[in-house]
């Protein structure tokens, strides 16, 4: 599973993570907080949190909306052991 990153320039394009870069993110601090791009489907996301549940992680997701615009959001993820 591949996931896009946030941007960090308004035209560049989000760069890919995918799911053994991120567990091994969690193995090695214990607790990760990472921001993914408004361009990543909303159910790979609750496959993500599905997948560090079944592993009895604790995850956290939210929507955070930075501007007026409702395509001004990102995805806020934190993932603890």
């Amino acid at each position: 599973m591949d996931l896009k990153l946030v941007r960090t320039e308004l035209d560049a394009k989000p760069k890919k993570i995918d799911l053994e870069k991120i567990e091994s993110l969690v193995e090695k601090d214990g607790s990760v907080i990472l921001y993914f791009d408004r361009e990543n489907s909303h159910k790979d996301l609750l496959e993500l949190q599905d997948h560090f549940e079944a592993q009895g992680k604790s995850f956290y997701m939210n929507e955070v909306k930075y501007a007026l615009s409702d395509n001004d959001y990102m995805y806020q993820v934190h993932i603890m052991a």
